[in-house]
């Protein structure tokens, strides 16, 4: 299995035991964007960072070979920042279809 799909195996298995569930997802060249939905009592920044946490440990077990090549540090993968917005006037599906044709 390739780093990217690895990758969003391992993300969907933290959202199954999460409060949330991802939507749609697709990796591009240098970042990854998914369409979450959650309970408004649920923070934006919990999730983003049990993804981020989580994931790291995995994704370096998975591919340490690949990861060496682009990192000198082991747990080394996400930057510390992110973009998030809501759909609000925009429908579900083209947020999907933009998701999709990414990569």
């Amino acid at each position: 299995m390739g780093f990217e799909d690895s990758l969003k195996d391992i993300l969907i298995t933290i959202a199954s035991k999460s409060d949330f569930d991802i939507v749609e997802m697709e990796c591009d060249k240098d970042h990854i964007h998914i369409l979450v939905k959650s309970k408004p009592k649920i923070s934006i920044l919990s999730f983003i960072r049990k993804l981020k946490q989580e994931s790291i440990y995995l994704i370096w077990k998975n591919h340490k070979k690949y990861l060496k090549i682009y990192y000198w540090n082991e747990n080394t993968l996400w930057s510390d920042g992110y973009f998030c917005c809501t759909i609000g006037n925009i429908s579900k599906k083209t947020i999907t279809e933009y998701i999709r044709s990414q990569g």
